[in-house]
């Protein structure tokens, strides 16, 4: 038997990459039998499940690839970790993170995935009896989940029309708001979709709002509107599982706040670039780039002074120190890629939760 083992989930977790031999396991005592079943019997439905932790935590499990077990495979789960508090079981598969599906994906690049999300990641997983199973029939996994289940926010800019939507509620409750939204209008452009329910108003939460208390804050959002929404198929996925719908999980795509990936490979002079810890002006603590040498990897590849760090090398910074930041940065000799956010949008993401 030989073992491989890869950077894995969380610092101190490993992603272990498994080649086994089961002397026992031959032709005449299969590993796994499996009968007949066009009729799909036996096979369970996908589970999913939001985690959320601590700067200081981990999610309490291991991502394993095993030879001869298909599939992304939930392994050793941390007692009384985080996932085992959710319900996660050894020998889950993981099929979806954060909306996507990775079952089909290079294992180390869905390990990146689940670090990128920072404190909170949805996943999606099937048992591992009912994963075998619907591989065994040839089922296509990808249909057994929901098409989008990721809310949206939508940065919604006043015309003089206005913002291009109405509101209704139901008499008498609160939180309770549905959007209709004026084709072609300025929620339309920016990507409100009509018949939508509203989740959130800049960054809080609607749930206790009165229909009057929300004109109210919208009269006082200026001329510019942040708003989480979801579908009336998303809003109803969330709450049949018991999950809070937040805007940690939601489609940015419509925003107009992106963050960048710049690929840096190493000159004679370096990178041309200086990492500095500092105050966030939106709160907390930051690694920050300045001193843009003029020519050098670093602006050519579209770096900025005072962009902040999000990312390197596609795993989350979040909860690193300044040394640690820069270890981390050097752990490749010759070239790194960094995620980062300038100021404004920096500013807008924390003001939105």
């Amino acid at each position: 038997a030989a073992m491989k083992q890869t950077k894995g989930l969380e610092g101190d977790k490993m992603s272990i990459i498994k080649f086994e031999f089961n002397p026992k396991v031959g032709i005449d005592n299969p590993a796994l039998t499996l009968t007949e079943d066009t009729d799909g019997e036996g096979v369970g439905e996908p589970r999913f499940y939001l985690l959320t932790k601590g700067n200081t935590e981990t999610f309490g499990f291991c991502l394993h690839e095993e030879l001869g077990c298909q599939g992304h495979v939930i392994r050793q789960l941390e007692l009384g970790g985080v996932a085992q508090r959710r319900g996660l079981q050894d020998g889950d598969r993981l099929l979806q993170v954060n909306g996507h599906f990775v079952d089909h994906m290079d294992h180390l690049r869905v390990v990146q995935k689940i670090k990128a999300s920072g404190n909170q990641v949805l996943l999606a997983v099937l048992d591992g009896d009912s994963y075998e199973a619907a591989k065994s029939l040839g089922r296509d996994l990808s249909r057994m989940l929901p098409d989008d289940i990721r809310p949206r926010l939508c940065h919604v800019t006043r015309d003089k029309s206005g913002f291009g939507f109405s509101v209704s509620c139901p008499e008498g409750t609160k939180g309770t708001f549905q959007l209709s939204v004026l084709q072609d209008g300025p929620a339309d452009r920016a990507g409100v979709p009509p018949g939508s329910w509203l989740l959130e108003l800049n960054g809080d939460s609607v749930k206790s709002y009165s229909h009057t208390q929300l004109t109210k804050k919208l009269k006082q959002s200026g001329n510019k509107v942040t708003l989480l929404v979801a579908s009336s198929a998303v809003e109803e996925f969330y709450r049949l599982r018991g999950l809070r719908v937040t805007a940690a999980l939601a489609d940015t795509s419509w925003l107009p706040f992106k963050a960048r990936e710049l690929h840096l490979v190493k000159g004679p002079a370096g990178y041309g670039f200086l990492l500095k810890e500092d105050d966030c002006s939106s709160g907390g603590v930051g690694q920050f780039l300045w001193d843009v040498d003029v020519g050098l990897p670093a602006e050519q590849a579209g770096m900025k002074e005072g962009d902040r760090v999000l990312a390197v090398n596609g795993e989350s910074i979040e909860g690193l120190d300044h040394e640690q930041t820069v270890h981390r940065i050097r752990a490749h000799e010759d070239q790194v890629t960094l995620l980062v956010i300038d100021p404004a949008g920096d500013e807008f993401y924390h003001s939105v939760g």
